[in-house]
């Protein structure tokens, strides 16, 4: 079930994705699109020198800038000892120091006073597929203020909290009411982040959690009850989404059900008849 869906398409359409906060900690969920040439990416990444490296790695067609995405206004962005951490939001240091390695790798070292940009300003920006999201709990800000995008978005993965991380920092709760009232479905999360309270340390690892979830990668896709309202090009990425980002296979083929009704064509069951086959070939 690992070969793409992106060859089962004649045509040759292109995923536009949008990354707010692209700093290359780990492969980014859309490498396989960009590696097929299949991906745009408008990323942002308000570190000027890890921006210059994405637009160095990545090259065209794919553009980086270094902007703080947010609702528009001026905000201070407080910087910590590890940069992936830094965050529009104080650290909320007497919550973090009762986990093992939180307040550790989140300890405040400036502030700085920042200038934020609305994604909804930026009108080069547009027909957005897939939106990947971690800025440190001003998720819900960036989308409040991308508004005129959400519209035509298929597929979100937005890193949330279940606790307050950082200080008055919106929660999952927020984000998922909010994208849910724009036509969102939620639909897994990715893991969940973790940590022991202290002074407990499990199999000698400083970073293995027990119980306590702290944060995740949330994964919401277009509202599946709603699936006549996209356009045949839409399902089309939506499939390829499922498919190959998300290998929701199940959801894919659902897409591909609505794509035949829309267009009279059999992609549906001719997927189905390829991943049982799959299925067949790995027994």
């Amino acid at each position: 079930m690992n070969s793409s869906l992106l060859g089962f398409f004649s045509d040759d359409f292109r995923i536009n994705v949008l990354d707010v906060g692209a700093a290359l900690i780990a492969s980014p969920p859309y490498q396989s699109l960009v590696d097929a040439g299949r991906a745009r990416i408008y990323g942002f990444e308000p570190d000027i020198k890890e921006c210059e490296r994405l637009n160095q790695t990545f090259g065209e067609p794919h553009r980086f800038f270094p902007y703080f995405i947010g609702d528009g206004r001026q905000a201070t962005f407080h910087e910590t000892n590890w940069s992936p951490t830094g965050s529009l939001f104080e650290p909320n240091t007497p919550l973090l120091s009762k986990f093992q390695n939180l307040a550790e790798l989140t300890t405040p070292v400036a502030r700085h006073s920042v200038q934020t940009t609305r994604i909804d300003d930026l009108h080069e920006i547009s027909n957005i597929d897939f939106i990947k999201i971690d800025v440190q709990g001003s998720e819900l800000a960036v989308f409040q203020n991308a508004v005129r995008i959400l519209p035509g978005t298929l597929v979100i993965q937005t890193e949330v909290e279940f606790v307050e991380l950082y200080k008055e920092q919106p929660m999952f709760a927020d984000v998922d009411r909010f994208l849910r009232g724009h036509g969102f479905q939620f639909h897994s999360l990715n893991g969940a982040g973790s940590r022991a309270f202290k002074p407990l340390i499990i199999n000698n690892n400083i970073n293995q959690g027990i119980r306590q979830m702290l944060w995740s990668d949330a994964i919401y896709v277009r509202d599946w009850m709603q699936l006549d309202c996209l356009t045949a090009e839409q399902l089309k990425k939506y499939a390829v989404l499922a498919h190959d980002i998300l290998g929701s296979y199940d959801l894919a083929h659902l897409a591909l059900m609505a794509l035949d009704e829309k267009s009279t064509s059999d992609y549906a069951p001719r997927y189905l008849a390829r991943m049982m086959g799959e299925v067949s070939s790995q027994q």
